[in-house]
């Protein structure tokens, strides 16, 4: 079905918007309000644009880029912003991946 990285949802304090993969509708609607908080908090606290994306592999990326010249910008902050949400949000991340795993790519659970 996917050949390449696949959004899951992404925020941008530019154009403050937050965007959601509708392939991922059938994601229950308590998660995907999460997910909108913590991608729109993340993007109102440093700015930039966070993406979260999984890769070829199955995993779910947090990426972050920010326009040239963003003097705005907390770089820094994003950074210790993305190992906050790495750590208290482990297992929802995991969860997604097996989602992601299971739905799209048919996996068998153990």
């Amino acid at each position: 079905m996917y050949l390449d990285k696949v959004v899951l949802c992404a925020s941008s304090a530019y154009k403050q918007k937050y965007y959601f993969n509708r392939d991922f509708n059938a994601l229950p609607d308590s998660i995907k309000e999460e997910l909108k908080i913590m991608c729109v908090l993340f993007t109102e606290d440093v700015g930039g644009i966070l993406t979260l994306e999984f890769d070829e592999e199955g995993n779910l990326m947090l990426n972050v880029t920010s326009e040239e010249g963003d003097v705005l910008f907390d770089e820094i902050g994003s950074v210790l912003k993305i190992k906050e949400i790495r750590q208290k949000k482990a297992e929802l991340l995991e969860s997604l991946e097996l989602f992601y795993r299971v739905f799209f790519w048919g996996e068998e659970l153990n």
